[in-house]
């Protein structure tokens, strides 16, 4: 990580903006120190400098809704941290989830991608995924592998639901082989990225 230059403001804080690590969303604004940055490496929890009480403050250290270190990135002037993190409650003193008044809601496959791998984890007996996980990969690549030839199969006729029913049916599994295999689809995002380069 690049050196911070604490000694640019008066007060020597550096401004920190805190930002989901899932879904971008900008949770809040802070100030740190020198021995806050260190705090926050050391505990893996995001630690501030309060500007009001005049000493180290941890998010959350009251509340319990710490903010859980992911990344910690410094702007081309080392002046300012942007810190991407975990949320563990409600952001905001006032319960909302950010101090901007936002809604930090994950998108839709990043939350089912969370189901998943909470499938995976937990073998519910009663759960579908659990089940295909229970069976094994190769159970589950040949699952992806029948969804693909349905959906190709419904490609050449004109119904719109069944078409979009196959594909939704292919997505699905296979997140679940991706899980099977140890990654997310974030792992194939990055892939796609590096190839656009």
């Amino acid at each position: 990580m690049k050196e911070i230059e604490f000694t640019k403001y008066a007060d020597g804080l550096v401004p920190v903006i805190v930002q989901d690590h899932l879904t971008n969303v900008v949770l809040m604004l802070g100030f740190m120190n020198a021995e806050a940055l260190e705090q926050t490496k050391a505990l893996k929890r995001v630690t501030f400098f309060s500007r009001s009480k005049q000493r180290l403050w941890t998010k959350g250290e009251e509340s319990g809704h710490y903010l859980g270190l992911k990344e910690i990135l410094v702007d081309c002037d080392n002046d300012t941290l942007l810190i991407k993190a975990e949320p563990h409650g409600p952001v905001c003193h006032t319960g909302s989830d950010t101090c901007f008044n936002e809604v930090n809601k994950p998108g839709f496959l990043t939350a089912l991608g969370i189901t998943i791998d909470e499938r995976f984890v937990n073998r519910d007996d009663h759960s579908y995924t659990a089940s295909l996980f229970n069976k094994g990969v190769n159970a589950i690549a040949q699952k992806v592998g029948e969804e693909a030839v349905e959906l190709v199969i419904e490609a050449k006729d004109n119904d719109e639901q069944k078409f979009l029913g196959e594909a939704a049916d292919l997505m699905f599994h296979y997140l679940v082989l991706l899980r099977q295999k140890g990654y997310g689809l974030a792992d194939v995002v990055n892939v796609l990225e590096s190839r656009h380069k």
